[in-house]
This record gives C-alpha cells, structure tokens and sequence, in this order.
C-alpha cells in the first residue's frame, strides 16, 4: 500500500520548489503578504536570504548576481509598495535580458480587484517588461508555475519572469508534486541553427574581403565566448563589440576593435561602415550602435544570428537571418568555413583608422581624469576583475578605457540606462562572484539614487570596492547640455546638492577614502584592491567639465563622429 504524501503549505511548497532549482540566494523585504512565508524562512537553511533596504535595490542585486553567475536571480518581496518598487529592476532585466525571477506577495483572491490594502495589479503593471507573468490563485499550481518560471526565465532569450502569490494561497495546503519537465505550449525555442543557413553563412565568409563580427550579450550568454574567440583568430577576423558584448572577446587581443556606437571607438564604427560582409552574432541593432539607420552599413551583406526570431530585423533588414543559440552556430561556421577569409588589406586598412584617431585624453594641469583612473585599473587588475557599472559619461570610459578579458565581468545597464543600478548590482553580484575582485562605479548623480545599499554592503561584509567619480554634475546631460543646448545647465549643477560622500560612508561603518590630485590616484588604487575583506569606498572628485569623445550625435551616422570638444576654453 502506497503511503499516502503528506501535504505542504504553499510556504513550504515555495521552499521546496526553490531547493529543487538550486537556488542559492534570495533579495528581499518582507511584508504583511508575505510573512507567512518569511516565518518559513526563519527555519531554512539550504538558502540564503540578502536583506535589501530597497525593493528595486533587491531586483537589481538579483541581477547582477544573475549576469555574473549565468544562473537565475530570485526575488522575493511583498505586495502593494513592495511590488511596485520592483518595476524599475524588472524592466532593466527585460531591456538586458537577464534572468530572474520576482516573487511578490499580493492580497488574498477574494479581495483582489476590490482595492484592498496594499493592493496592486502587479501582473497588469508589468506584462509589457516581462517573458511571462503568473497570479496562482490555486495552491495546487504553485510548483508548476516556479517550475515554468525558472524554465522561462532561463531558456531561450533570458529575462524577467514574476510570480504574484495571493496570501490565502500561501496558506492553503495540497501535496508537493514537483514536475520534472516543462510543457509550454507556443513556447520552443530554437537552439540549433539551419544548416543550408549556416552552409550560405560560411561561403559569404571565406569570399569575404572586409568582413566584420559584431557581437552582442548573447555570445555571453549563450557560454560562446571560447567558440568566438577561436572563430575569429583561425579566420582572422576583427570583431567590435555591444557595451553588453565587452569580455566576449578579450579586449588586449590584437584582433579586438572594442565598442561601437555612439561612444565607440572611431575605428570600428569605420569599419563597421566599410565592411563588405557583417556577421551579427547576439546583437540587437539597437540605436546606439546604428546611429542613422539609412546610412548603417549600406555595403554590407548583413547575417543575423539570435536565439530571439522576434529580434532578427527589428531595426535592421538583414540578407540571410540564422536563428539559434549563438554557440551551437558558431560551432557549426568553425566546421563549414575551411578557407580563411583574405583580409590583409583590410586590416591595412583598420590599423590606419586607428594611428589616425588614438583613443587618448589629455593629462594636464594636475586634475584627475575618469580615463585615467579606468586606465590605471585595468592595468592593475589585469582586465580580470568585475566591473559594475553605473550610468553616464563614467560607463562610457569604462567601456573605452578598461580591456576586459573574460565573459561575465562587465555589467552595466544597457537599454534601460538605469541610473543607480551599479551600487546594488555589484553587491548582488558579490555573492557570486567566486572570489573574484568587484568594483562598483558610479557618478555622484547616480550613487545617490541607490545609495541605501551601502547599507546591505556593511550588513553582510561584502567586499565590494565602491568608486565614486565626483564632477559635482549630472556629467552626461551636461555634455549634451554643451554640445547641442547653448550651454544651458539647467539643474545639472549638484555643486551644493551633493553629501560629503566619505562622512556618508564613515557614518554607515564603510572605510572611505576622498582623491583629489592625480598623483594620489594610484596609491589609493594599490590601497583599495589589496582589502578583499569588507566593503570600501573612494571618492575620486575629478575634472567637472571632463566630456566623452568620440560621439556621435543623436540620430546622425556613426560615421559622423566628434572627436574633440567644440570650445576648448569651457575645459576649466
């Protein structure tokens, strides 16, 4: 006679379902809807629960523990306020697909639609920025749909997936019946790419004269990192890279062009204008690569690859599409193309564009340039550690500045342009991290959007490094200010806005450190990265009037590039 099963709660159901997806941790906050589940918690110790000061500080943690680890982010918060705060994190998740997964609570079912207490339609809120969405009203769909969500979140093109549980349905009991594999009707994606498409690809490569990759987040987050780095050197190919797509080929090699786009290097947005053949490889074409859509690229047969068939001429018509999973297609162009590509005079070609426009900056007059600093580091960290960013000029010379080596070891918002993502990300992605050494970046603008979380920082000792780069400006909308609005700084002057930024991290148990002259730069830098045993933080304040070049302005080719500030005499 078969023993009947016992039954579970939906709390302890929850749990159960979580230790069956191997999860390792939780950012949160509890709440009124959810404290039944946090009194289950209490007891639980195959997890662990990170308690955030913020719900969109929690969303972003789970991100970035997310991007470093390749592994599903969980969140869990409560209804109402709770759920609401998490939008922000939610939709950067989307923008960036990144994969996690947002618990909230929600009001019991027979009070939903009745504006209840801390009642809001979270499902409704966020169904344009998510894979998919589920309100279980049923205890007995509770472990079926956490199942679909880590399968959803995961698979396919990753991204954010919420679970809305009425606080009854916490409650109720059914037994724990945990499916082993997932059916989801409409939703098949596809991993390996046609074969007659690949065949065609590898032909247009090997008669190629001016080919170029242009690789995307999704060669990351596909693990194809190694398959394009031997595609690329075997067939000598130059490969530009996405700001999501830094580390997916190592930036010291020589065949590396870094970022193109609006804030990318001159060469490889000339490049990317002059090659014959563009292999997209997990890229999206999205504006701030393309520039002037008209212009982009007018001489190039364009191959699309992405897992995502919805991303594939979206915004740019392309000559021979692939979908699959970036891996799986790489591998099969490495066995179709036996004939590597002539691009001897092409990389005459691109080594000219670049003695003909250095990527440098100015060392005068003794003030500390962003540059610099990003320069130092990546000398001294060897491109191997990881580097959140956060938004603004800062992301920009980061993206130019820092040679990354190896995937997963840049994080920035990249579609949403979160400002304040950087603090709680990077201690999101602490957790995960394997020791290596994560450094936070952020403007003074944007530090004091999230700041809060230096609070989690001390709480669980994360050894996170947070750099402060202090131009007392909203640095990027005044260069735009400069460059296209008369000099009109219209509240982007934070010159008696901003905190003493080292009293604030002394006042929250944090060493701080204040930079003020270049030649203190790189003591305090050996300073910083020899503590690996609690957080840090330093604030550099730097040149205020500092601007990005090169730059395409809004809506002109990427052809169209500046390259040197206007008025030389605004440099103060």
């Amino acid at each position: 006679m078969t023993a009947r099963k016992k039954k579970l709660t939906g709390a302890k159901i929850l749990f159960e379902a979580l230790k069956r997806e191997n999860v390792e941790y939780i950012f949160g906050i509890p709440g009124g809807a959810t404290i039944n589940i946090y009194e289950e918690l209490y007891d639980i110790d195959y997890l662990t629960h990170i308690l955030a000061k913020h719900e969109q500080g929690a969303a972003h943690m789970a991100e970035g523990y997310a991007r470093v680890t390749g592994k599903v982010g969980v969140v869990l918060v409560t209804s109402g306020p709770g759920a609401t705060n998490t939008v922000t994190g939610i939709t950067n998740a989307y923008m960036d697909s990144s994969p996690i997964v947002v618990f909230t609570g929600q009001v019991p079912t027979q009070l939903i639609g009745n504006d209840a207490f801390q009642e809001a339609d979270i499902i409704g809120i966020t169904r344009p920025v998510t894979k998919h969405s589920f309100l279980v009203r049923d205890v007995k769909e509770l472990a079926p749909a956490i199942h679909k969500a880590f399968y959803i979140a995961s698979s396919g093109r990753p991204g954010p997936v919420v679970v809305d549980l009425p606080k009854d349905m916490i409650n109720d009991e059914t037994t724990f019946d945990y499916p082993e594999e997932v059916h989801i009707r409409g939703y098949k994606p596809t991993y390996q790419g046609n074969a007659h498409q690949i065949k065609k690809a590898a032909q247009k490569i090997m008669k190629a004269k001016r080919p170029l990759l242009y690789v995307g987040g999704g060669v990351i987050m596909s693990g194809a990192s190694k398959e394009l780095t031997e595609f690329a050197r075997k067939n000598n190919l130059p490969v530009t890279m996405t700001l999501q797509g830094l580390g997916a080929f190592p930036g010291t090699d020589p065949q590396s062009l870094g970022m193109l786009g609006m804030h990318g290097m001159y060469w490889a947005n000339q490049a990317m204008n002059h090659c014959d053949l563009l292999v997209a490889l997990g890229a999206r074409f999205d504006d701030r690569v393309t520039g002037k859509i008209d212009s982009f690229a007018v001489d190039a047969y364009k191959i699309h690859v992405d897992i995502d068939p919805t991303a594939i001429e979206k915004n740019v018509l392309v000559d021979l599409p692939i979908v699959g999973d970036v891996k799986n297609v790489l591998e099969g162009l490495m066995a179709e193309v036996n004939q590597k590509p002539d691009t001897q005079q092409w990389w005459e070609q691109i080594r000219a564009w670049q003695q003909e426009c250095p990527l440098t900056y100015e060392k005068d007059n003794g003030a500390i340039r962003t540059a610099y600093i990003i320069e130092q580091l990546s000398q001294k960290t060897k491109g191997e550690a990881i580097i959140v960013s956060d938004v603004g000029q800062h992301q920009m010379w980061i993206a130019q500045f820092y040679q990354f080596t190896r995937p997963r070891s840049h994080l920035s918002s990249g579609g949403l342009g979160t400002m304040g993502f950087s603090v709680p990300a990077a201690i999101g992605a602490s957790f995960g991290s394997g020791g290596r050494p994560v450094i936070s970046i952020s403007g003074d603008g944007g530090f004091q959007m999230n700041m809060q979380e230096l609070i989690t920082a001390k709480a669980y000792n994360v050894p996170v490094k947070f750099f402060i780069i202090n131009n007392s400006f909203l640095g990027m909308v005044r260069q735009w200010q400069e460059l296209f609005h008369d000099e009109r700084y219209s509240f982007t002057d934070l010159s008696n806005a901003n905190p003493d930024f080292t009293k604030l991290g002394e006042a929250l148990g944090i060493q701080s450190f204040a930079v003020e002259r270049m030649e203190d730069v790189d003591p305090v830098l050996d300073k910083i990265l020899a503590i690996d045993d609690r957080p840090v933080l330093v604030e550099f304040r730097v040149l205020k009037e500092d601007m990005v070049f090169p730059m395409v302005p809004a809506g002109a080719s990427i052809s169209n590039m500046i390259l040197e500030r206007l008025n030389p005499k605004r440099m103060i």
